[in-house]
Formats: structure tokens, C-alpha cells, sequence
């Protein structure tokens, strides 16, 4: 009885092992990943598959795989080919319906994955069209045999294009909405942090499209230039707070580089809608209307004097359009003496006190007439003093819609032609149609988690942490792990205005603050903290927080 029992359970093991063998999807095949497949795969279905090296020309001639055809975008040029010039590009690589097509580049590159682009876009179907994981460097490193001898022409090809699969191309008005809307859209940009941050440039202005997220396309390799695993990217996405219920648009100079975002978030982690803007930030700076370009990541925690003198006008006031409240946070004493019109004034010194009681704080400022809905513009002596960088880690940590601060100081709104005036500012509802103090609010503060925190060790982000003292003078309680040295003072310039974008990068890196990282700030004075939450926020990092020390 016992050997029946035996045999019986071996067959049913047997049986659930052959099930599960059959019902596994096809990716999970030895060597082969999704649309990547390794060396391995490849030397052992070589002659049945088309294979296209998408390296440069020169690269091709120095060395490519036996076989390999060369199809070297570059050498077509930038303009976008008819259907039937793309038709006929293609046929003459030798592809067809059916037949499996493999793409590589040097290994890290971009160009693997805009040939990958082309051929999908143009409708070759993805079950067709795989990329060599690690391109020729891998290759190389794992004794593929590499010739430098011409591949001969392959017959051609009888693949035809019947529909473009715009789907998954972007163009100008539709990027254009999706970049300010944040909500719903997500503009990648594939360029590093020299290009982003202004110091180089392609075309005719330094900088980036605004609101775009800085993710370059070398985040996406590991040293030995295969992809990094779908777990590590979804991470780095995390990060990055890019949502999958977001479409993605990928971009970069001219389209080429953006194609590794592309096929990265649409081939590794399924992201559900992810689009290439081919034509890029080469189309975006020849828009005849000038088109905005930033180099801060946030600049619009930055206000200048003219800005404000517009929108707070009386008139706009008047029939609720200015939609703002001046925070001054100078002593109440230098407040009399000057103020902007219709300025508030909370004293920095009351953001000290409540600092870390962010509910009391709320009950202070709905009855002074900050309005939780509006902007809030925080104005003191000059620039981003420690008071006003306090006010805006306040307000950041209320929930406050949107929160600047003016770059200006007292002397130079009145120096640059905008009045000053000695009256208070009334605080009441309106009394008549053309009473235009500002109205009393009910402040609801919606607190955002860990912007202020109250431990070195009471969070966890998605990198490893990294402390930055931010003080002026050494602080005296410091944290275990990672710590580096970044004062303030060296953030900004000598009228308390941040320095360049491109500065700053420098700067923070050479300190020795990762772009993958949670940022930990802290000082004695919270408020010189606070000074480098701002900048850091001005330079678009993900994951900055202040430990109240």
C-alpha cells in the first residue's frame, strides 16, 4: 500500500512540474528576459535571427559580431524619413515578417533602444525585436568572437509597414499641456545633471523644459553596462514620485537618448502609458513663442520684485484674482517703518516658537489672513534669510498650495520704483464691494509627512541616508552614518539669493551628497537647516527632510 502511496505522489509531482513548465510564460526561456536577451541566447540562436548592430559607423568598422548588419541611424541623418524611405531602410537589413530580430550597441548606450523605437513604432511587433543585454562590451567579456571584417548585404527583406503605432510618440501640443500638468503626466528627461542644470548646452539656451524630472539615461545600466533590474528601476521611479497612473513622456536633446527611459518603463516595468518626444528640446527651442526653459528644477519658490508688484495690485485684489498673501516675517518694529501693501505680518520668531507644533501654528495664521488655498510670498530683510527659509519649512510642512520667497529686499522693491507704505495691513471680511483688506481665513493645515523630523532614525527612504551639517559653525550633536559638511553660507550669494543652478550642482556634489539619497539637514538654528531644505528644493531633489537638532 505505502508504494502505491509512493508512486501516486511521485506522478503527481511529476505532473504539477510538467504544468507549471508548460504554463510558463515565454520570457522566463533561458537567456532571455522580457525583450532582453544575454550572450548566451544569442550565440545559440545566432543563425536564426537578424542581427543589427546600431553603433556608430566608425564602432561598426572597429569591431562588431559576425554577421551583424550595420544600421547606423546617424548615418541617415535627423530628418524624419516617409514611410516608404523607412520601408525600404528596414528591407534592406534583411528584416521580415516572422523572423527575430536582435539590436545591440557598444554596451550602456542609447542607440540599441532607438533602433528598438523605430522598428517598433513603424509596427515590427515586439515579440519580434529583442536587445542584447550588455551589447558588444558584454560580448566581448564573455569571448564572443568580434570581426572587423564587412558584413555582406542581406537579401532583402519583405517586412512592410501597414500603421505607425503613434500611440507611443508625443508631439509638441500635447507635451507642451502634459508639462503643466504634474498631476497626470510625468516629463522625463533623459540628459544628466550638466545639461539640466544649465552648465552645457545643445542649442541656442542651457537648461531643461519645466517641470521636467531629471532621470538620464545612464541611471538605467549597471557598470557592465546590462540594464539595472526592473525592482532597482521601479525604485529609482519611487524616488522620483513617477506614479503609474502617470504618462510618461520621455525626451531629451534630439530623441535619441530618451529612448532608454522609453523602452525601460515600457518593456521592464510595464509602466501602463509611456510616450517618446522625438523631436525633443530641439523642437521646443525653435518654437517661434519662445517656449520657457529652466535651469533651477523649482523655480518657482522664487519670486522677483516685478512679479509681485503685478499680481498684487489693487484691482486684482479687488476682484479676486490675485490669489496670494505677503508674509513678512521682519520684527513687527521694521514692519511699521515700510512694508509692501497688503503684506502680513508674522514675525519669523513666531515660526520659531511653533516649530514642530504645526496645528497651534495653523490657529495663528487663518486669523492673520493667510489663506491655506493661495500662495503665500514670504518677504524679509533680504533674500532668504534663516527667518524666511524658517517661514517657508513652515509652510511646506502645512500643506501650504504653493510658498515663495521674494529674492528682493525691502530697500530694493523701493529702489526699483514700487511703493512702500507705514498703513497696517487691515485683516476682516469686507465690508462694502470696494473694501479690499484682506479676509480672514479658516487655515485647515494639511501636513505633509516627514518635513520636519524629529530623529535621525524616524524615517526610511528609498536610498541610504546621508546628513548634511548646514550650519555655519560645526554643530554639536551630530548623527551616526554618512555625514558631509555644507554650509549654508556657501549656497548663497552675497545679497542672500541662491547661487546658479550649475553652482549649486557642483557644490552639492562635490560635498559629497549623492543624487540617490535621503537628505537629512540639521544646524543648532534650525533656521540655517532650513536655509538648505530651500535650495534643495530650488534644485529638485526628491527625498530632503530637516531634523530639528
Amino acid at each position: 500500500m505505502l508504494r502505491i502511496l509512493d508512486r501516486w505522489f511521485l506522478l503527481l509531482c511529476t505532473s504539477c512540474l510538467c504544468s507549471a513548465l508548460m504554463t510558463a510564460p515565454a520570457s522566463a526561456e533561458e537567456g532571455r528576459q522580457g525583450r532582453l536577451v544575454n550572450v548566451a541566447w544569442l550565440q545559440q540562436h545566432l543563425a536564426e535571427t537578424s542581427l543589427l548592430d546600431a553603433s556608430v559607423t566608425p564602432q561598426h568598422m572597429a569591431g562588431h559580431i559576425p554577421g551583424a548588419v550595420s544600421a547606423d541611424l546617424y548615418r541617415y541623418g535627423v530628418d524624419e524619413p516617409s514611410r516608404a524611405a523607412m520601408e525600404q531602410r528596414i528591407q534592406s537589413w534583411g528584416i521580415s515578417p516572422g523572423r527575430k530580430i536582435v539590436v545591440y550597441d557598444q554596451g550602456g548606450d542609447m542607440m540599441a533602444t532607438r533602433l528598438f523605437y523605430d522598428l517598433y513604432y513603424h509596427g515590427v511587433p515586439a515579440s519580434e525585436i529583442f536587445i542584447l543585454d550588455g551589447g558588444l562590451a558584454r560580448w566581448r567579456a564573455q569571448g564572443g568572437a568580434v570581426t572587423k571584417e564587412p558584413t555582406p548585404p542581406p537579401p532583402a527583406g519583405t517586412l512592410r509597414i501597414t500603421a505607425l503605432r503613434e500611440e507611443v510618440r508625443v508631439r509638441l501640443p500635447e507635451f507642451l499641456a502634459a508639462s503643466g500638468d504634474r498631476d497626470h503626466h510625468a516629463l522625463v528627461d533623459a540628459l544628466g545633471p550638466s545639461y539640466y542644470y544649465g552648465e552645457q548646452k545643445f542649442f541656442d539656451r542651457a537648461g531643461h523644459v519645466p517641470n521636467a524630472i531629471m532621470m538620464p539615461s545612464t541611471d538605467f545600466y549597471n557598470a557592465d553596462k546590462t540594464f539595472k533590474s526592473p525592482a532597482e528601476i521601479r525604485r529609482q521611479l519611487a524616488y522620483l514620485g513617477i506614479k503609474p497612473e502617470q504618462v510618461v513622456h520621455s525626451h531629451c536633446g534630439g530623441g535619441v537618448a530618451a529612448s532608454v527611459p522609453w523602452f525601460a518603463l515600457q518593456f521592464m516595468v510595464e509602466q501602463p502609458k509611456v510616450k517618446l518626444y522625438l523631436e525633443s528640446q530641439r523642437e521646443w527651442l525653435r518654437d517661434e513663442r519662445g517656449l520657457p526653459y529652466w535651469t533651477y528644477s523649482a523655480p518657482q519658490i522664487q519670486r522677483e520684485s516685478a512679479w509681485l508688484d503685478g499680481w498684487n495690485g489693487p484691482m486684482l485684489r479687488a476682484f479676486g484674482v490675485a490669489q496670494l498673501n505677503i508674509v513678512d516675517v521682519r520684527e513687527a518694529e521694521k514692519y511699521a517703518l515700510g512694508h509692501v501693501a497688503f503684506a502680513l505680518n508674522v514675525p519669523a520668531e513666531t515660526f520659531r516658537s511653533h516649530l514642530g507644533r504645526p496645528e497651534k501654528l495653523a490657529e495663528l495664521l487663518g486669523p492673520a489672513g493667510v489663506n491655506p488655498a493661495h500662495e503665500v510670498v514670504i518677504m524679509a530683510e533680504s533674500g532668504l534669510t534663516p527667518g524666511a527659509a524658517l517661514a517657508f519649512l513652515a509652510f511646506e510642512q502645512l500643506g501650504q498650495k504653493k510658498v515663495s520667497v521674494l529674492m528682493d529686499s525691502v530697500d530694493e522693491w523701493g529702489l526699483r520704483g514700487h511703493g512702500l507704505t507705514k498703513e497696517p495691513t487691515v485683516v476682516g471680511n469686507p465690508k462694502t464691494a470696494k473694501d479690499i483688506s484682506v479676509p480672514v481665513a479658516k487655515y485647515q493645515a494639511q501636513l505633509r509627512p516627514n518635513v520636519l523630523i524629529g530623529g535621525p532614525l524616524a524615517t526610511r527612504g528609498e536610498y541610504p541616508k546621508v546628513f548634511v551639517a548646514s550650519g555655519k559653525a560645526a554643530p554639536v550633536r551630530t548623527p551616526e552614518g554618512q555625514v558631509v559638511q555644507l554650509p549654508y553660507t556657501e549656497l548663497l550669494n552675497a545679497d542672500g539669493t541662491p547661487k546658479a543652478a550649475k553652482e549649486l550642482w557642483k557644490l552639492i556634489t562635490n560635498a559629497g551628497v549623492p543624487r540617490h539619497a535621503e537628505v537629512i539637514l540639521f544646524a543648532d538654528d534650525p533656521a540655517e537647516a532650513a536655509i538648505n531644505y530651500y535650495v534643495f528644493r530650488l534644485m529638485g531633489w526628491p527625498d530632503v527632510k530637516v531634523w530639528a537638532n
